[in-house]
């Protein structure tokens, strides 16, 4: 489309190794990842919506029932599928990001598999590259106010500036912003990360203390599909559209 920017990267980090352990008893055989919703996969859901964007490529790492899921993600023609093998040891969110790099440019998209979102008026994906300022950011989170939320109940988890720098919830008050499972991330989040399994809110914490984390309210719909009973008011909400 014309009044598209040009996006930020082609390429695509998918968070797929979680156990899943909030969508029992679903996932007690099969990886989160593949539980159905909608007609199909979770994971399918992620992976049309960077087709439909354009981005070519998508990392995706992989650990509990990963046998099933790698041989499913390799039968995909598109985007094209690189796996990060984390069968050994499960990295969590920041050591599967340190372990994927060779695969991945500067900067990178990222997001969970278990993502399910209804565009605004414009793709996700190209609103993220129209804000990115390498720059200014170390990652630039998708974040969504409690009222595009559906299925989610909690607290929030940002507080959001004027020009878009991001702080945490406060205890005990609600943040406006939940975070969606998506951002834009450069290659500098992960320098000096800590070595073996560890979560991204530790470089998050770093990026706010350096007033280097950003955050892009989202003007669509956003689901959180974590647990069974997600799953029909998911599919229920996607088909009024």
């Amino acid at each position: 489309m014309s009044d598209r920017p040009a996006l930020a990267s082609d390429t695509a980090m998918i968070m797929a190794a979680g156990l899943g352990k909030r969508m029992r008893p679903l996932t007690t055989t099969t990886p989160k990842p593949l539980v159905r919703v909608a007609g199909k996969p979770l994971v399918d859901h992620a992976l049309d919506r960077l087709i439909e964007a354009g981005v070519s490529r998508a990392v995706v790492n992989v650990h509990y029932l990963a046998d099933p899921l790698e041989a499913y993600l390799t039968e995909r023609e598109k985007p094209k599928v690189i796996i990060s093998d984390e069968r050994a040891e499960l990295l969590e969110t920041g050591g599967g990001m340190v372990k994927a790099q060779p695969h991945l440019p500067d900067p990178f998209f990222c997001l969970n598999a278990d993502n399910i979102w209804l565009d605004g008026p414009r793709d996700a994906f190209y609103d993220l590259s129209a804000r990115w300022d390498s720059e200014k950011m170390d990652a630039l989170l998708l974040l969504v106010g409690h009222s595009r939320a559906v299925n989610f109940s909690g607290q929030g988890d940002f507080y959001m500036d004027p020009v878009g720098e991001l702080s945490r919830r406060r205890p005990g008050r609600i943040a406006p912003f939940i975070y969606t499972g998506i951002q834009l991330v450069s290659k500098r989040l992960l320098r000096e990360a800590p070595e073996g399994k560890f979560s991204t809110n530790i470089l998050w914490n770093r990026a706010i203390a350096e007033g280097r984390l950003y955050g892009l309210a989202f003007t669509g719909r956003w689901f959180e599909v974590g647990t069974p009973q997600a799953i029909a008011p998911t599919e229920d909400a996607l088909k009024r559209g």
